[in-house]
């Protein structure tokens, strides 16, 4: 399988979503320290594998490992504690809650039993510590992405998950999250991204895999994202 020093080890993956075949002998390694992004056009198995690495959905055969540890038959929150930060698509925080009712969920699953919330989170996303004691409904859709990122780097997570981390937010908050995700990886994270943005995934991401039903078709630097690989597996 590729990859040196690999965080995450993918290999001879499949999923069955009903009779559907999803995911075909996927095999991929996800490098120490890297950015890197799944592409590939809607309904490809993008959101399929992150959820399958998460514990979220089902996998028929093949091997997953996470830091050398094998993560068949971890349950989700074990496997957050084994180090795995997730933000799904849609984000998916509490309305009802405040913002720091939100990032406490978090700490729930920190392996340490540490209840403070990281000082960190608030350098990251200064908006959170001023809207702590408001309701996660009541904030944009940009500041809920923020809280999602936040409540999942409260475990101080090894690898970070992003399910299209930009959906639907306006553009001066989709560069700080870009800025976020940069200065994370510079301080050692590991990020496994699903993006559509182009200009956003070649500002963040260090290398690539690329799906077309369920299959890997093609992976590298980005620098290899060739007009001609975006023409052939991701325009629509």
């Amino acid at each position: 399988m590729p990859g040196g020093d690999a965080i995450l080890r993918i290999g001879q993956l499949n999923q069955f979503y009903g009779g559907s075949h999803i995911l075909w002998d996927l095999g991929l390694s996800v490098p120490r320290g890297s950015c890197t992004c799944l592409m590939g056009r809607n309904g490809m198995g993008k959101t399929t594998l992150l959820k399958c690495v998460m514990g979220l959905l089902p996998v028929a055969t093949g091997s997953m490992e996470f830091a050398g540890q094998d993560l068949h038959s971890r349950p989700v929150h074990v496997r957050a504690r084994l180090g795995i930060g997730y933000v799904p698509q849609g984000r998916e925080i509490f309305s009802q809650l405040t913002v720091e009712e939100n990032l406490r969920i978090g700490l729930a699953a920190r392996s340490d039993g540490a209840r403070d919330i990281p000082s960190r989170i608030y350098q990251l996303f200064p908006v959170l510590k001023k809207m702590l004691n408001r309701r996660g409904g009541d904030l944009s859709g940009g500041q809920q992405q923020q809280l999602a990122i936040g409540r999942a780097l409260v475990i101080e997570p090894t690898l970070l998950i992003l399910d299209e981390p930009t959906e639907g937010i306006q553009p001066n908050i989709v560069h700080e999250i870009g800025d976020v995700i940069v200065g994370l990886r510079e301080a050692g994270l590991t990020v496994l991204l699903v993006e559509q943005k182009l200009p956003f995934a070649r500002r963040v991401a260090s290398n690539f895999h690329m799906l077309d039903k369920g299959r890997l078709v093609v992976s590298g630097s980005i620098g290899q994202l060739t007009d001609e690989l975006v023409q052939r597996h991701l325009t629509v």
